[in-house]
């Protein structure tokens, strides 16, 4: 049996750069961050309040993963006292249409997940 390479097989090949890049735009709060931050520029403790569950600690590695990724910006604002504020860059906001055709799809199919995993874990048993 011969190989079939990636164009034969019409499947692309997940790299290892792409897979870290989407491990870390598909985490726990990337979306949500991003999700917020299309919408108009926050500043952190907007965020915080915006996403409740997530930790100070947690909101900050995930800001600075998206702004070491180029899909947020952090910009001091020259007010009394001086502030920050997380902006979406252009190559962020062009994640847009796909978080909202996520968010979108998992809204929709909840209801049949929740009822495989309710399957799945009744076989289980």
């Amino acid at each position: 049996m011969r190989d079939t390479d990636q164009a034969e097989s019409g499947h692309s090949q997940i790299t290892a750069p792409q897979r870290e890049l989407l491990d870390q735009l598909l985490d726990k709060w990337s979306l949500q961050v991003l999700d917020r931050l299309c919408g108009r520029p926050c500043r952190f403790n907007d965020l915080r309040r915006a996403i409740p569950a997530v930790t100070q600690k947690s909101l900050t590695a995930t800001l600075r993963r998206l702004e070491r990724n180029g899909m947020v910006e952090r910009v001091v604002v020259n007010t009394r006292p001086v502030a920050v504020e997380y902006r979406i860059t252009a190559l962020g906001t062009t994640l847009q249409d796909l978080i909202d055709a996520l968010l979108k799809w998992s809204a929709a199919n909840l209801p049949d997940v929740d009822r495989a995993r309710e399957r799945f874990d009744a076989d289980q048993d």
